[in-house]
């Protein structure tokens, strides 16, 4: 998955556990709402994807995810601990953006279109 450095920040990271969802929205007013499966599917670790590197594909969770916790990691990125999956994911705030455009849940502003 080629992912495409933008200028933009995530300004938050909204759970929603009744859901098993997260809303995520960006600096430039885009949002996106992603399962916590498909969050885990996506998990760029090498736990998760080997210490090869490569593409990275969707890869559904064993079982599905339970909740998530998320912390910021500097300015870039967010570390998410997934219970039911993976707790050592390091998502930037660009992969994330990239997971929602490619999985068609991007809503950009309407300015930005």
């Amino acid at each position: 998955m080629h992912i495409p450095k933008t200028d933009t920040y995530l300004v938050e990271f909204r759970r929603q556990p009744e859901k098993r969802t997260a809303v995520l929205t960006w600096s430039d007013g885009a949002d996106a709402e992603l399962t916590y499966d498909l969050l885990q599917g996506y998990c760029p670790c090498a736990h998760c994807r080997g210490h090869e590197g490569g593409e990275i594909v969707y890869l559904p969770p064993r079982k599905p995810i339970k909740s998530v916790q998320a912390a910021p990691v500097g300015n870039y990125a967010v570390s998410l601990a997934l219970e039911g999956g993976c707790n050592s994911g390091i998502f930037s705030f660009d992969f994330l953006r990239e997971i929602a455009r490619r999985e068609n849940l991007l809503n950009l502003p309407e300015s930005s279109s």
